[in-house]
């Protein structure tokens, strides 16, 4: 570990030397300032445990000297160091964990009606609440990009665009299948059904990192069949995109202009296509690494949502809630924090460290 420290050091100090010499390249200028921005608190980190390993050896020289006096207040300073040390290594180790380039990005979430008729509609819009509810408790921005809804009150689909710092970090793992079990309110005879929607949590990617050429692209307008007034209805605004290549279509219609209707689905489309890009790298490193949403069936689950029972649990990790309406009123960090401190120790024990 220490000959870790001691080589991120080295590179850090290699830095603002080359910083302070670099002149009028600002390409270089701004590439070596982002380094050193993203190792900043590995060195604040290292620093402090290189430090803590020096005194240690000088105490431990001391404690078995000919002074008495000496000896002891050597072993009291051995005594307040050594509980210092595991810390600050597995701090050490998470920071040396390989940072997944999209946690700094915002999110791009398509929630989708699985199995279960209107009822799946209904849970895809308590969904949408949900993650609306949590952005709002962390300060984020949320826009809806594009909604479909049901007759009765539910979502087909919906795509909310969500900007804060940490939002992909934070919600990248709400991806998959959620499950609901409850009495709907069309049911006469009390029975539980069982329902399902689907979310996708995409980075937002911009236009030069995802080059997408005309070529590749079949666009159709037409007219608008949501709500948005007069403007709306009577002209053609709405924008599909097909993207040749994958297949993949977009749809916008929201937007009372055709072109803002044609940003936004240039926006989804690059996040989607960076997200195929993404899980091709992922699954090239780890083959058994599942798409994100998989087919909606029930079986196919990351979280249970039990309405009789007031209960919540998360599949991945074990961890239930049983105060449902609390979750579904956003408050769902329980799960958050928990499958981030999982993914953490996979990744350290996949890169060899030992907890």
């Amino acid at each position: 570990m220490l000959d870790k420290v001691e080589g991120i050091l080295a590179r850090y100090e290699a830095i603002e030397r080359e910083l302070m010499q670099v002149g009028d390249d600002y390409q270089r200028a701004t590439e070596l300032a982002k380094e050193r921005a993203e190792l900043e608190d590995l060195v604040e980190i290292g620093r402090q445990y290189k430090s803590v390993l020096a005194r240690l050896v000088e105490a431990r020289g001391l404690v078995h000297g000919a002074d008495p006096e000496l000896a002891e207040l050597a072993q009291a300073e051995i005594d307040e160091l050594e509980p210092k040390v595991a810390p600050l290594e597995a701090q050490i180790k998470t920071l040396l964990l390989p940072r997944d380039p999209r946690d700094a990005r915002n999110v791009i979430m398509e929630i989708r009606a699985g199995t279960g008729g209107d009822e799946a509609g209904l849970f895809a819009a308590d969904l949408l609440r949900m993650y609306l509810r949590y952005a709002e408790r962390r300060g984020w921005k949320t826009e809806i990009l594009s909604m479909s809804e049901t007759g009765v009150g539910g979502v087909k689909e919906a795509i909310v665009e969500i900007k804060g710092k940490g939002a992909f970090s934070q919600l990248k793992f709400e991806s998959g299948v959620h499950r609901v079990q409850r009495v709907p309110e069309t049911e006469s005879q009390g029975r539980i059904h069982t329902s399902t929607a689907t979310v996708a949590v995409l980075a937002e990617v911009d236009e030069v990192e995802i080059d997408i050429p005309d070529r590749d692209i079949e666009i159709e307008i037409y007219k608008s069949a949501g709500a948005g007034g007069q403007n709306v209805q009577k002209n053609a605004t709405a924008v599909r995109i097909r993207h040749l290549p994958s297949g993949l279509v977009v749809a916008c219609q929201d937007e009372r202009s055709q072109l803002q209707n044609r940003l936004r689905a240039m926006s989804i489309l690059r996040a989607r296509l960076y997200e195929i890009a993404e899980e091709k790298r992922r699954s090239e490193m780890d083959a058994a690494r599942r798409s994100q949403v998989g087919s909606g069936e029930r079986s196919e689950k990351i979280r249970t949502y039990n309405y009789p029972q007031s209960r919540v649990t998360d599949h991945r990790i074990g961890v239930s809630s049983f105060n449902l309406p609390a979750v579904m009123d956003g408050d769902i960090a329980q799960f958050i924090d928990e499958l981030l401190a999982s993914d953490e120790a996979e990744r350290l024990a996949a890169a060899g460290f030992q907890n």
